[in-house]
């Protein structure tokens, strides 16, 4: 998977990027933390049969930051910039956590250049009490306050898979830029209700998809959002948490070839 890197001619910034395999476009957006090699395992089977684009997300990997304090939106346009500079057309857009609300936004604002899309392990109108407490660590985050164990504990478990896993996640957080990572957290933090009145303008195949153990992407949240779209569908993974696009990757890798082959009666596949 090599990297390559793509500057924007509006905002000056730089992507980085994996580009592997032909066909129909897929688009993937890590979380907050992780960089496009998270990605691994879904590029490798994905690309046997489409155009897959991994990308870092900004002020990760090798992608330019975006101002501090950018909300979720900046990141959406960030995301619509890219597929624009790519000239790709319409895209099947998958996101991980942070990478989901990106994506699911993008699906609201620019559903001419959606053909499905695909929220793993995303959050949804988080209750009062756990709004809260993901706002608290942002703010924490933001005057440098970070312990890296504290996600790794709420992301894993204590399988074989979930501490090889949790080794390689590690190491990724510990390279992440401190202040890509704080823009990025806090747009996570306050973005779960950016979009969510609107997932019931996504007419596309909608797919939401989480672990039954995941304790702040749950499962009623990947339910809600799949019930408010028009073509929604959710899939819990038992047995695994927020990060099961490595923990369990055989497992999502199927879910994500179903996801791609679902027809879209809204637009005329490639």
């Amino acid at each position: 998977m090599t990297l390559t890197t793509l500057r924007l001619s509006k905002s000056g910034n730089s992507v980085a990027l994996r580009d592997q395999g032909a066909g129909a476009p897929v688009v993937l957006i890590h979380g907050v933390g992780m960089q496009s090699a998270a990605w691994g395992p879904q590029i490798e089977a994905l690309s046997r049969t489409h155009r897959v684009i991994a990308v870092d997300m900004p002020g990760h990997g090798g992608s330019s930051p975006l101002s501090p304090g950018s909300d979720l939106r900046a990141f959406v346009a960030w995301c619509h910039e890219v597929v624009l500079a790519l000239g790709l057309g319409p895209v099947s857009i998958a996101g991980h956590s942070m990478g989901a609300l990106i994506a699911g936004g993008f699906a609201v604002d620019h559903p001419q250049l959606t053909t499905r899309v695909c929220l793993i392990n995303g959050v949804f109108r988080r209750d009062a009490a756990a709004r809260d407490a993901v706002i608290d660590r942002a703010d924490q985050i933001q005057v440098g306050r970070f312990d890296p164990q504290a996600p790794l504990a709420r992301w894993f478990g204590n399988s074989a898979s979930e501490i090889a896993a949790r080794d390689q996640v590690a190491q990724w957080l510990s390279e992440v830029d401190p202040e890509g990572y704080a823009t990025a957290y806090g747009a996570f933090a306050r973005g779960d209700m950016t979009y969510a009145s609107q997932y019931s303008q996504i007419q596309c195949p909608f797919v939401a998809l989480t672990g039954s153990d995941d304790p702040n992407s749950t499962p009623a949240m990947s339910r809600a959002m799949a019930a408010a779209a028009s073509d929604g569908q959710a899939i819990i993974v038992e047995g695994h948490r927020h990060m099961m696009t490595l923990t369990a990757p055989t497992i999502t890798n199927t879910h994500l070839i179903a996801w791609l082959t679902r027809p879209n009666p809204m637009r005329e596949l490639p």
